[in-house]
Parts: structure tokens; C-alpha cells; sequence
């Protein structure tokens, strides 16, 4: 039984010794895959990654996998500019790369247009069920170009093949353009997307932050019916101000309320002027709803801050506790607690 077999196809040597199982193609080990099993490659890779880190993917190795055969055979050919045509199609037809032939050479800026058909990309996109674009074939090419003449070669797709179109046709050319700027586009295009959903993830969580602040800074307490009981925490700006007002105000109907007490022990001394016109505002509006506001919670020292400086909240009714304003309350309404 032989077991090491020779073909020359196209001019090109290939050799398998089925004793060690290794297949030679021109000198250069080499495997053979199904078209079919190449795109459970690619699907896999694009699962994982997503289509655009995919894409980026195929690119940067089908340009990378092109550098190396074409500095492998500029030394075993020496390839040129006047043999580069009949090479091309002669290497990669009997490779199983489909049909390619150059068609427009300018030798003096060294830009070739390639006209591909049937390339095993092509087959492989066709197989799925989403219709897909070469890019690994292409994007080799520049590669093998790159490799042959020492220099970085960029392309531009003319149109794909397709129903209409029977061939790829893609331009190549000298450039500055390289896959390493591509890679670092797409990390700062990943970076500037992590950062935009980092913000928007910020924000929305602001926003939350902000609503639960608003809504436990402003509460609306029902202490006993006709009575409810709002707390004053802290300072109060524009935003906060206008909250309370509204929640209280939106509220008043809802519980029935008669009376509001405002209870101020959250403030201690720290009424502004600008915070004693908010209640001075909330209590004239509760009036024209009927509802009386009472002022509890009133220290000592706020007592005499009130007499001194906001002489505007003297028309209102102040007691010293929570407690106490409930009680007033109840008695204004002909109630008592039992």
C-alpha cells in the first residue's frame, strides 16, 4: 500500500504521507476543513462576542493570516509585481479559495482591483440564514499583499457577489491604514458604549435616588382622622420647597384633613427667611382648602428666632410638641382622646 501520495495542481505541490497524517501544501503544513464547520467556528466566535467584536475579529486575522503567506512566498517565489497575477489565481484556486483573478493592475502605485467568486466566505454566509458580507476573504488579500511588496495595503469593496452580481470586486491599494488602528477604534468605540451605559446607569439611579429622596424628605402623615402631621427636615431649596408644597397640597383632599401640623423639631434653629416663606406660603394655601396649619415642634431658641426675625409666622398657631398639636387640634374639632 503507498502510502505517501504527490499532486501538482496549477503548479502548485501538495503532498500527503498517510503514515504521519500530514498533508504538505507547497511545503507548509496544512488541514482541511468543511465550509460547515468553519461557520460553527465563526457562529461560536460571534456568539461569544457579538457581531461588531466578530467582524473586527475576522478582519484583523484574515489580514494578519494574508502577511504571512505573502512573506512565505515572496522568498520561496520571489513574487513581484510581474508574476503576482498568474500567482494569485494559481495558489489559492488549487487551495480551495475560490476563483480570484486581478483584473486592473497599476504597476507603478501598486493598486490592484481582485475579482473574487465562490470563495469559501462567500459559501459559508450562505449557508445562514442571515445574509452576511465577506470579511475575513478580503481583508486576507490586503494581507497577502502587505507580505508580498513589504508595505501596509489597505481595500475598499466595490460591491459582493450576490444573484445580480456574479464576483466581489475589491480595490487594494497602498495605505497608512492598518488593522492596529482598527483594533483601537473598536476599544475606544467599546470604551466610549461602557461609559455611555455607566451614565445612563448613573442617571437612572440618581433619578431613583432623587424620588426616594423626595418622597421621604415631603411625607404626608395621617395621625388621626381630619389630622395629618407633615415633618420639616433639614434645609429646604427650590426643588424641595415646591415638592412639599405640591405633595402636601395634592394629599390634603385625599386624607380629609382639617389641620395640617407642620412639625419643625427637624429644623432645631435653622429656619432662613427663605424657609419661613415656604410656610407661610404652604399655610395660605391650605387655608383656601379649608385646612388650618399649626406649628409644632417649637424649641425654646426657634421661639425667639420666630419672634425676632420671622414675625411673618406669628399669625400662626405655635405649640411646643407634636403631642400638644394634636391635642389642640382635637379640641378645636370637639374631640378628645380617651
Amino acid at each position: 500500500m503507498e502510502m505517501q501520495k504527490e499532486l501538482v495542481v496549477g503548479g502548485v505541490e501538495l503532498k500527503w504521507d498517510l503514515t504521519t497524517g500530514q498533508v504538505l501544501f507547497e511545503g507548509g503544513d496544512v488541514v482541511f476543513f468543511w465550509v460547515s464547520a468553519m461557520k460553527t467556528f465563526f457562529d461560536t466566535i460571534n456568539e461569544i462576542t457579538g457581531e461588531e467584536a466578530t467582524n473586527l475579529v475576522l478582519e484583523a486575522t484574515g489580514f494578519r493570516q494574508g502577511i504571512i503567506v505573502g512573506e512565505g512566498f515572496k522568498k520561496m517565489k520571489e513574487i513581484n509585481t510581474s508574476n503576482v497575477v498568474a500567482w494569485l489565481s494559481d495558489t489559492y484556486v488549487p487551495a480551495g479559495w475560490g476563483y480570484v483573478r486581478v483584473e486592473k493592475m497599476d504597476v507603478e502605485t501598486k493598486k490592484f482591483t481582485l475579482y473574487i467568486k465562490d470563495d469559501w466566505e462567500y459559501k459559508m454566509n450562505k449557508l445562514g440564514a442571515k445574509e452576511k458580507q465577506g470579511i475575513f476573504v478580503p481583508a486576507h488579500y490586503a494581507g497577502v499583499f502587505t507580505g508580498l511588496f513589504g508595505r501596509n495595503f489597505w481595500y475598499e469593496i466595490v460591491e459582493y457577489q450576490s444573484d445580480s452580481n456574479p464576483y466581489t470586486i475589491v480595490k487594494y491599494f497602498p495605505s497608512d491604514m492598518n488593522i492596529q488602528q482598527n483594533i483601537r477604534q473598536m476599544v475606544r468605540k467599546q470604551e466610549a458604549k461602557q461609559i455611555q451605559q455607566l451614565e445612563s446607569l448613573v442617571a437612572e439611579k440618581t433619578k431613583m435616588l432623587q424620588d426616594l429622596v423626595k418622597e421621604l424628605s415631603s411625607p404626608l402623615i395621617p395621625v388621626l382622622d381630619g389630622i395629618v402631621v407633615v415633618p420639616l427636615i433639614g434645609r429646604y431649596d427650590e426643588d424641595r420647597a415646591e415638592d412639599l408644597i405640591m405633595n402636601t397640597l395634592s394629599n390634603l383632599p385625599k386624607y380629609q384633613a382639617r389641620y395640617v401640623l407642620l412639625d419643625l423639631t427637624g429644623l432645631n434653629k435653622e429656619i432662613s427667611p427663605y424657609t419661613a416663606e415656604l410656610i407661610d406660603k404652604l399655610g395660605s394655601a391650605a387655608r383656601l382648602l379649608g385646612v388650618e396649619v399649626i406649628l409644632v415642634g417649637i424649641s425654646a431658641e426657634l421661639a425667639m428666632v420666630i419672634t425676632e426675625t420671622l414675625t411673618g409666622l406669628k399669625k400662626y398657631e405655635c405649640l411646643q410638641t407634636l403631642q400638644h398639636g394634636i391635642y389642640y387640634a382635637l379640641g378645636k374639632s370637639g374631640r378628645r382622646i380617651v
